[in-house]
């Protein structure tokens, strides 16, 4: 066990190395099967903007750890950045119940704060929600009507996009959360090359300015 924890501090230790007289140099600070992971047959969709996605599950530890984080970078990210969450079950009931009422509520348009507001409840104030009926008392709090919160959590519209939010995490090999998946092409998840969340997102920097180049030079001219 100590032989492998001194393992992985060495890998670590090497990456920060790298990274570091990588970016001195004027080489590339980042490798792929490294830092990020190319997405197998990852399908090339035509954009104005590049897409970053972040996989995670309100009953997340390191999520609700990340969500800070994630925030601010999205907050500061430039225009031609489309961010979007997409919450995963990995086959959980538990899970999917959170997901199904963080779907109803983008579909009911609630505000961006009831995000950060379902983190807290769970872990700040240690409140868990064991059903739909409680998920959608809290979410009333947020402007919702709970009656319309309720058929639209139920409804085929809600059901279709869990489903096409699982298959599409099950198509980027997602793993484990928190993890980011960059233009529908890179995987970037933590593990001893990227040994901090500052660093996963320095990755997705990396990543978005490499697929910025490919954008219309509208777009990225307008950052």
């Amino acid at each position: 066990m100590l032989k492998t924890i001194k393992r992985l501090v060495a890998i670590a230790a090497a990456a920060v190395i790298f990274s570091g007289t990588a970016q001195a140099q004027g080489l590339v600070p980042f490798q792929e099967g490294l830092h990020y992971f190319e997405i197998d047959q990852a399908s090339a969709v035509a954009s104005d903007k590049v897409k970053v996605e972040e996989m995670f599950s309100y009953l997340c530890s390191h999520c609700n750890t990340f969500e800070p984080y994630v925030n601010s970078w999205a907050a500061k990210a430039p225009e031609h950045v489309d961010f979007k969450r997409i919450p995963v079950v990995f086959g959980r009931a538990s899970w999917e119940l959170y997901a199904r009422g963080f779907i109803t509520a983008e579909f009911m348009g609630l505000p961006e704060e009831a995000h950060m507001a379902m983190m807290d409840r769970l872990w700040k104030e240690k409140k868990m929600l064991r059903s739909l009926d409680q998920i959608a008392d809290f979410y009333t709090q947020y402007g919702a009507d709970k009656g319309k919160f309720l058929s639209t959590a139920q409804s085929f519209a809600v059901d279709g996009r869990l489903r096409k939010d699982q298959q599409l995490i099950r198509e980027y090999g997602i793993t484990g959360t928190p993890s980011l998946v960059v233009a529908g092409k890179y995987r970037v998840s933590g593990n001893a090359a990227l040994p901090s969340f500052e660093a996963m997102l320095e990755c997705v920097d990396y990543l978005v300015q490499m697929e910025a180049a490919n954008l219309p030079k509208a777009s990225a001219a307008a950052d």
